[in-house]
């Protein structure tokens, strides 16, 4: 079955994605502490204009203000039964940015973790976790998202409840995975596990890689992972704008417009062919990535010393594949969106 997005990165070979979210709202205004997907009905010309920067800097594809848009998350603001609601509105907002572009641009509904631990280690059901991803799809399609975004997920269990919750949906969609733990999720998912997983799914994604996690380099050691494997699903990599650093009471990412512009090729390079950026890319950083993506000659994958010589050390000695490096599988609490 055909899909814009696939129809367009057939097309094009290489897709630019958006920035950050969370970061750029922030500099509009956003309160720590507060939910970002109220600001869908509070600010909608913000949420307009968060969309429009991606635009303008040339993403084809831009991912809703619905990162936290579940039950679980949105009862922490006295809001859990709006799920549908502000996900369809995140949607409606970018459709209506889309549409207006002049060319084909793909909105992604952002779909976050739920917030919660799942069964085994925590309480929280295969059952409950699917009607949530459920209904936050299917308000992402009733806005008129083209596919689905799973991000920032570090459970196999959740990523398989997510996948039901969009085929209920009849949504397609993609899926990424934070690997910000010595090479692995927090729940010790490495990335041979993840495409092993995916090819095991009964609703596969049209694409999966990773997001966030601990910067660029390490990211990008993921993507070498996934492409070892093999496999020929397309791969995304959306990796944060440097390391963050706390300078003059707020957060700082020192990632450099040119330092994104090196790793949007050498990401291509790695065998990502969906390329964004994720906690503290802007604008700015996106025109610099576009330039990069459309003007350098594509080139054979990269050793890990030419990742590290190009955007900084390592955060850990290996990728989380190695029979020494198996941190322990650790119950933690809510993550930040």
């Amino acid at each position: 079955m055909t899909n814009p997005f696939t129809t367009l990165l057939a097309e094009k070979g290489t897709l630019l994605a958006d920035g950050a979210t969370g970061t750029n709202l922030f500099n509009m205004g956003l309160m720590s502490g507060d939910a970002p997907e109220l600001w869908n009905e509070d600010e909608p010309q913000k949420i307009t204009a968060l969309y429009q920067g991606a635009v303008d800097a040339g993403s084809d594809v831009f991912l809703t203000n619905s990162f936290g848009a579940n039950a679980s998350r949105l009862k922490l603001h006295d809001a859990g039964h709006r799920a549908f609601e502000l996900s369809k509105i995140a949607a409606e907002l970018g459709r209506n940015v889309a549409d207006k572009a002049g060319r084909t641009v793909i909105v992604a509904g952002s779909v976050g973790p739920t917030g919660e631990i799942m069964e085994p280690v925590g309480a929280l059901t295969h059952a409950d976790a699917v009607e949530m991803f459920h209904e936050t799809a299917a308000g992402l399609k009733a806005g008129g998202a083209d596919i689905g975004w799973l991000e920032t997920i570090s459970a196999p269990e959740e990523y398989t409840a997510a996948a039901e919750g969009f085929a209920r949906a009849g949504l397609p969609w993609v899926g990424t995975m934070s690997f910000d733990t010595a090479g692995r999720t927090m729940m010790g998912v490495t990335s041979t596990d993840m495409a092993a997983l995916v090819a095991g799914l009964p609703n596969p994604p049209l694409a999966f890689g990773a997001n966030c996690g601990t910067g660029a380099s390490d990211l990008l050691r993921t993507i070498l992972g996934f492409a070892a494997t093999g496999t020929d699903v397309p791969l995304i990599a959306k990796g944060n704008a440097g390391i963050p650093k706390y300078h003059d009471g707020h957060i700082h990412y020192d990632g450099t417009p040119a330092l994104m512009a090196d790793y949007a090729a050498l990401a291509r390079d790695c065998g990502a062919s969906i390329i964004g950026g994720c906690c503290g890319t802007a604008p700015e950083h996106l025109c610099e990535m576009r330039a990069a993506l459309d003007t350098r000659p594509r080139k054979s994958a990269p050793t890990l010393d030419e990742i590290v010589a190009a955007l900084g050390p390592f955060s850990s000695a290996n990728d989380g594949t190695g029979d020494g490096d198996k941190p322990t599988r650790k119950r933690r609490g809510r993550r930040a969106a």
